[in-house]
């Protein structure tokens, strides 16, 4: 599962952007996924789904580059 690609649970119809993905040793792969803000700009709690449950919808997908900020093997802020 490629992260950053829109993606819709075909169970529930969740539809948000895959953020995260867990491969574990039973094969019962998952992909975290976010769903958009909501109208009034409030945040939804993303969620684990198995991963074929998971169909891609769009083509849009999303690539951050973290080459100068890499995240949390660098000390965190003090303030």
């Amino acid at each position: 599962m490629k992260l950053g690609i829109t993606v819709k649970d075909k169970i529930t119809g969740f539809t948000g952007t895959v953020t995260g993905f867990v491969q574990y040793l039973s094969g019962c792969n998952q992909g975290l996924v976010a769903p958009s803000v909501d109208k009034d700009g409030k945040f939804a709690e993303s969620q684990w789904f198995d991963e074929q449950r998971l169909e891609r919808v769009g083509t849009r997908a999303v690539s951050l580059d973290n080459g100068k900020t890499p995240g949390f093997d660098i000390t965190a802020p003090k303030r």
